[in-house]
């Protein structure tokens, strides 16, 4: 769905809780987001192992009793590992999401609000920003400040500036040539106070919606670059970095990159269906 797309949908319906019933798919989507959040701030309460030390003689166990998920070639018990793993990759793609929504939307509403020259200057920035692949930039920005879970979450962040001004710009511009808008300079409104009662909380509203799809996203990024081994560093159990470690043992020890690879697409498609919620989509 592109971004004018995604405005538009967002535009034609609120959210609301009616009708939650009839949707199971929702449910579920809210379930899964749910546990993964409760995960991430109190993982004890899931697990009593050691995300980080392992367990003598108990290297590549398959799924058994006492270990849901099976164990690690260190003896690290797999379920234990992407338990405490949520708090760090929810964390950072929470972090990634706020820093692109915060730095995205000033920028789109500067260049809608002002217009002229400085939204051509803007919006070129962006042109430019957007031209570059989002992994690509992404690696540049990590190589720039160095490996980790901060800067990795800062690399995926200003990857997805650009869509953020963007969509931000495209509904200020649409809310300022309304007839309200209008009517509420024609009042005596003064610039300042027409962008802050008016355009502003009738534009955020697909920025919003847009900022959950976007979640899903940053999980995915930060995943990718764990992955690749530009992310968080080991031992951290960070999902990608799961399922990075395990690819070597695929064919002796397939759980121990198919369970972590499958809570990433569960909590993804979790939030990309709430998103749906948000814009307006149905089941």
């Amino acid at each position: 769905m592109s971004l004018v797309d995604y405005a538009a949908a967002a535009r034609k319906r609120v959210p609301t809780w009616q009708g939650l019933q009839w949707q199971p798919g929702l449910w579920l989507a809210w379930a899964t987001i749910v546990v993964a959040a409760l995960a991430a701030v109190a993982p004890g309460l899931f697990t009593h192992y050691n995300p980080i030390e392992g367990i003598a003689g108990a290297q590549r166990l398959a799924p058994q009793a006492g270990h849901w998920l099976g164990t690690d070639q260190l003896g690290r018990d797999v379920y234990t590992r992407i338990v405490y793993g949520a708090s760090h990759s929810l964390s950072a793609a929470l972090a990634a999401v706020t820093l692109g929504l915060l730095v995205g939307t000033v920028l789109g509403v500067i260049a809608g609000a002002f217009a002229g020259r400085v939204e051509s200057l803007l919006m070129r920035f962006v042109d430019v920003l957007l031209s570059i692949p989002s992994l690509l930039l992404s690696l540049t920005v990590i190589i720039l400040l160095g490996f980790g879970t901060v800067n990795a979450a800062i690399a995926v962040g200003v990857a997805s500036v650009a869509s953020f001004a963007r969509l931000a710009r495209g509904e200020v511009v649409r809310i300022r040539h309304t007839d309200y808008v209008e009517a509420a300079y024609g009042s005596g409104g003064t610039f300042w106070a027409v962008l802050w009662r008016h355009i502003l909380p009738n534009s955020l509203t697909a920025v919003l919606a847009f900022a959950t799809l976007q979640f899903g996203q940053a999980i995915l990024a930060l995943s990718t670059l764990s992955f690749l081994g530009y992310g968080t560093p080991p031992p951290v159990p960070e999902w990608g970095l799961l399922i990075a470690e395990g690819r070597n043992y695929l064919s002796t020890a397939w759980w121990l990159t198919t369970f972590p690879g499958v809570v990433v697409i569960a909590v993804v498609l979790a939030t990309y269906r709430i998103s749906q919620q948000f814009s307006g989509g149905r089941s």
